[in-house]
């Protein structure tokens, strides 16, 4: 009786085993598959003209030269882009994370009547393909006349129905008793949504800022649709550009991925940096 149990026990014990190591091998393999255009991409943007087009799948270029972040950042309009995109990315992280915070904190709290229709209303527009508002988008823009300027760029990106979704299923999390207690020592509203309710919704709101300047830094479409000035150019749009032949002859295939790799390093550092707080996006609300 006990030699049959620890044989069934031992098996058991080499099943798991066994079930173990083919899911972390499906797990690398996964990985890998995903990982690797992206080590291609930055291989070949240290690679030269001829070894990257001789040699497109090659980890180690031969030789290494930087030529091509040298001639990205002095034979194009790279510096640019950059700060066109630094401007429109942070003007819309920190004004969509105040907004959609303001409106979910509405939804979540205040009885008004057409609440329940106006939250129906943007859980539809999470369900419609952003492609298909850029025409709409176009005309509105024309129409306030703030076509080809900053205000064109941003003011459309300023508010998202998925951050005010998100918002307001964390408010919900949060104690009604908390604010009823601030709202007889005779705090306004606002000030307990400011002072009180906003500081314990700070996992959200890192959530919200990490994937609200993820969004608008990798935006293009949007801003095809809203400027036509070189002036005005964004990484996106000038890689993208770049990547499409518009801009030069030939394949140059380490001056686009290196244009590309540049452009992935802030949104790689952000999310390294705040993976912890992302992935606990309901850490933080208080349960009753």
């Amino acid at each position: 009786m006990t030699s049959s149990r620890v044989r069934s026990d031992a098996s058991a014990v080499r099943r798991r085993r066994v079930g173990r190591v083919m899911t972390y091998s499906f797990l690398v393999v996964l990985a890998v598959v995903y990982i690797f255009p992206f080590v291609i991409a930055v291989v070949t943007s240290f690679k030269t003209e001829p070894d990257a087009t001789a040699n497109p799948l090659a980890l180690v270029p031969r030789p290494p030269t930087t030529s091509a972040f040298h001639e990205l950042h002095h034979g194009q309009d790279f510096p640019l882009w950059v700060q066109n995109s630094v401007i429109v990315a942070l003007s819309v992280t920190f004004l969509r994370v105040f907004l959609d915070s303001l409106a979910g904190y509405a939804l979540a709290r205040l009885r008004f009547r057409g609440r329940a229709a106006a939250f129906a209303t943007i859980v539809a527009v999470m369900a419609v393909p952003g492609v298909v508002l850029l025409i709409p988008k176009f005309l509105i823009i024309r129409q306030l006349g703030i076509y080809d300027t900053y205000y064109g760029m941003i003011v459309p990106l300023l508010v998202d129905a998925a951050g005010v979704f998100i918002m307001k299923n964390f408010f919900e999390s949060i104690p009604i008793s908390v604010e009823e207690s601030a709202r007889i020592d005779g705090a306004s509203l606002f000030r307990i949504y400011w002072s009180i309710v906003l500081p314990m919704a700070r996992p959200a709101l890192v959530t919200l800022f990490i994937l609200s300047f993820q969004g608008s830094w990798n935006e293009l479409g949007h801003f095809i649709i809203s400027t036509q000035s070189a002036s005005l150019t964004t990484l996106t749009k000038g890689v993208a550009q770049l990547a499409s032949g518009q801009l030069g002859s030939g394949t140059r295939y380490p001056l686009k991925l290196a244009a590309s790799t540049l452009m992935t390093i802030p949104v790689a550092v952000l999310f390294f940096i705040f993976q912890r707080r992302i992935m606990n996006a309901s850490a933080g609300a208080v349960k009753e």
